[in-house]
């Protein structure tokens, strides 16, 4: 059986990912490139999971998005917040090194995807942006940087995923507790001043966050009239 014409890529089994490089992000954040058996095929907002096994079978498996654009290539870039006591995130930051392997399952995920078609305001909170950064990739890599803006909220400059990579024309970067000392915007929580003008008619809006954040993101964004219909919100918890 084949899927629907434009249906997202189906998840395969379990497979086994070669960790190839390890990029510190932030002091607890840190993003993992797995090269893959085959292609991932993945498409911008999808997740990947991640099982670890002990020697004694015991399991544990988490959700992680997928950071990096889709390019057809056997390699995914996973970006993953260390959580105390986190059985898999305290594994991956503490122990896993290039050249380990992972058990991994996916691409996962149909609701929550940009194909690089269509315009789209994108609305992250702290960690949230990490789906939202492979849409901004493949927007990148595309060539139609001009059908994405990409607003994201965070404590401080140093909770900033991708600091290096982010800033461009289509990126807004909000600082809720301390900003840069040359940053025109004062620390704040997200308004819905810094999201006027930034949803003309046709566009879609994906919202990823804390539970928290994602509902008043959402609340903003109703409240100046976009209609619900066109918003897509992604919610995490504590992943450990």
């Amino acid at each position: 059986m084949t899927d629907p014409i434009g249906a997202p890529p189906r998840p395969g089994g379990w497979q086994t990912a070669t960790v190839v490089g390890v990029t510190v992000e932030t002091a607890h954040a840190k993003s993992f490139r797995l090269a893959l058996p085959a292609p991932s095929h993945h498409l911008a907002g999808q997740h990947y999971i991640v099982r670890l096994t002990a020697p004694d079978g015991y399991t544990a498996s988490r959700s992680y998005s997928v950071a990096s654009a889709p390019d057809g290539s056997a390699e995914i870039e996973v970006t993953v917040e260390r959580l105390e006591d986190g059985e898999v995130s305290s594994f991956l930051h503490d122990v896993v090194r290039p050249g380990d392997n992972l058990e991994v399952r996916g691409p996962i995920g149909g609701w929550f995807v940009w194909r690089g078609e269509t315009p789209a305001l994108l609305v992250g909170g702290g960690s949230g942006v990490v789906p939202l950064m492979s849409m901004l990739r493949l927007a990148r890599r595309s060539g139609r940087s001009d059908l994405l803006r990409l607003v994201v909220s965070v404590r401080s400059p140093a909770d900033l995923y991708y600091a290096d990579e982010l800033a461009g024309p289509e990126t807004t970067v909000l600082y809720t507790r301390t900003a840069p000392p040359s940053w025109l915007r004062p620390p704040g929580r997200i308004n819905v001043g810094d999201l006027t003008g930034l949803v003309p008619p046709g566009t879609d809006v994906y919202v990823c966050g804390s539970p928290g954040f994602a509902d008043a993101a959402t609340d903003l964004l109703t409240g100046a009239g976009m209609p619900a219909s066109r918003i897509r919100v992604e919610r995490f918890g504590p992943t450990q």
